[in-house]
């Protein structure tokens, strides 16, 4: 199978199911901002980060792939993976125990001081771009909740990753304070 098929050469792509739309169409800007979003968790987990992050960024990578398949679909594919309620509570579980590992945030945070972390601020600013463009795609065509619900903890997710990351690299974090 070619890489190429030239059949993208005037501005149009396929969805899963076979309707082709305009490649600036809001459903691929949405299943492509996920797709960015997924090689972002995949430079996270290329860092020297410990053996249950990585394992827990590829399950997220998992989901997100998930969930650009349910986004890339023209309606027609009824076989396509969803996402979980406990896809969602995983995400939550790992939110609560990197929770009781960090201080309560009292400003907001600048992101530097630190590669690993700064990757995951990048990501979760991707993550609220995805978040975005699928919610202007639910107001023209609904998406399942439970998709809204997990990009939503996901960008959750990856501040307090990075946030405890900070803090198991003995990094201090940069704070914003209002001048």
């Amino acid at each position: 199978m070619k890489v190429y098929t030239k059949t993208g050469d005037k501005g149009t792509t396929a969805l899963i199911g076979g309707t082709r739309v305009p490649k600036f169409h809001i459903r691929v800007e949405a299943y492509g901002t996920v797709d960015e979003l997924i090689s972002y968790i995949g430079l996270i987990r290329s860092q020297d980060v410990d053996a249950h992050i990585i394992d827990t960024l590829h399950q997220i990578q998992i989901c997100l792939m998930n969930i650009a398949a349910m986004l890339a679909n023209d309606g027609s594919v009824t076989k396509i993976s969803k996402i979980t309620d406990e896809d969602i509570r995983i995400l939550e579980n790992e939110i609560d125990k990197y929770d009781k590992q960090i201080e309560p945030l009292q400003n907001f945070v600048l992101p530097g001081g630190h590669s690993i972390p700064a990757f995951c601020h990048i990501a979760r600013c991707v993550c609220r771009r995805a978040e975005r463009v699928i919610l202007q795609l639910n107001a023209e065509n609904p998406v399942d909740e439970k998709v809204l619900i997990y990009v939503n903890r996901l960008s959750d997710y990856l501040f307090t990753l990075a946030r405890k990351l900070h803090k198991t690299l003995d990094i201090q974090e940069i704070f914003w304070f209002p001048q």
